[in-house]
């Protein structure tokens, strides 16, 4: 009984071994929480294609829109811990979505593997072409002066762009403005662009196409200090919102249980992908920096703090659960 059982285990870990050595031996599935055109979805398809190339197996991008990014959450919690389901996601899925979501059944600690960052950005604000604000001091005033009579969109209920705008409300001091959700960012900020809304606080892929065709305005950048890649946008500490600094990034996740050798596959991949002078142009010019994480343990360490700092903003933030 005993040689059995020993020979069970060498089996399984040979098994375990070959999986590792063998993977992917079919095409990857990358699932994105929201539709093609936006913030995500850029970065997505921009670093899963080099990442497709260095494993030998295409990455697809699966766009499953819609509750907050939830439904793709929840769709790859479920999915076997075997890599070849995986999320692009951020630190929402550590509290956020279910503060937000009744239908988020998931646990990012419990219920995902973190493998790396890839990205990370500061967020621009964009108004509608015609509104009477020039710079984001003026903004603030003439929200104050009339209390919800203006419109800021989001590409849905407590996701980055909705936390980015209640934040900036509070750091301002209390604006109070009606919210319009999308079901991305795309069209949240089409919106905009359309003069449906007054503002938003829109990744920049998502932003700059109607920003360099003159259909909205940008007043600054969403960090403290000004980006490296905006260096014309001023930050919020110059605009006169100190307290205000607001950055997201979007890191690769697995089912939980993903094997070691198996995330430290993907991790590697990632890091040779975000380490490409191909890729990091693209992500820039899309308004993203290539963030690597500096190992798979470190990057789990980081992406806890940063939703449970996520979730405690969502808190007093007092968006409501839908």
């Amino acid at each position: 009984m005993f040689k059995r059982t020993v020979m069970s285990l060498l089996l399984a870990g040979c098994a375990g071994s070959a999986m590792a050595q063998s993977y992917p031996v079919r095409p990857v599935t990358l699932v994105v929480g929201f539709p093609p055109g936006g913030g995500a979805d850029a970065v997505a398809r921009i670093v899963a294609d080099k990442i497709g190339k260095t494993l030998g197996q295409p990455m697809l991008v699966d766009n499953r829109p819609g509750a907050g990014t939830t439904l793709a959450s929840e769709h790859v919690a479920r999915a076997p811990a075997d890599g070849y389901t995986l999320l692009l996601g951020s630190a929402s899925i550590y509290g956020s979505d279910q503060l937000l979501y009744k239908s988020a059944r998931y646990d990012g600690a419990r219920n995902f593997t973190p493998i790396t960052r890839w990205s990370s950005a500061p967020m621009l604000l964009a108004v509608r072409k015609d509104f009477p604000a020039q710079d984001v001091g003026e903004l603030i005033a003439l929200v104050r002066s009339q209390p919800g009579r203006f419109s800021y969109s989001s590409s849905g209920a407590g996701v980055i762009t909705h936390l980015a705008a209640l934040s900036f409300a509070g750091a301002s001091g209390g604006l109070r403005m009606l919210h319009v959700p999308f079901k991305g960012g795309a069209p949240s900020i089409q919106a905009v662009g359309a003069g449906d809304v007054d503002l938003s606080f829109g990744t920049p892929p998502s932003v700059l196409p109607l920003a360099q065709s003159g259909r909205l305005r940008v007043l600054a950048v969403s960090t403290a200090q000004r980006s490296p890649l905006f260096p014309d946008l001023p930050g919020m500490q110059e605009s006169g919102v100190p307290g205000f600094d607001y950055t997201f990034w979007f890191g690769l996740f697995a089912p939980a249980g993903l094997p070691d050798d198996v995330a430290q596959k993907l991790f590697d991949a990632s890091a040779s992908a975000l380490q490409d002078a191909e890729v990091k142009s693209r992500l820039a010019s899309q308004g993203n920096l290539a963030a690597p994480s500096a190992s798979v343990e470190e990057f789990r360490a980081w992406a806890l703090k940063e939703g449970q700092e996520s979730k405690a903003l969502t808190q007093r933030s007092g968006a409501g659960v839908q």
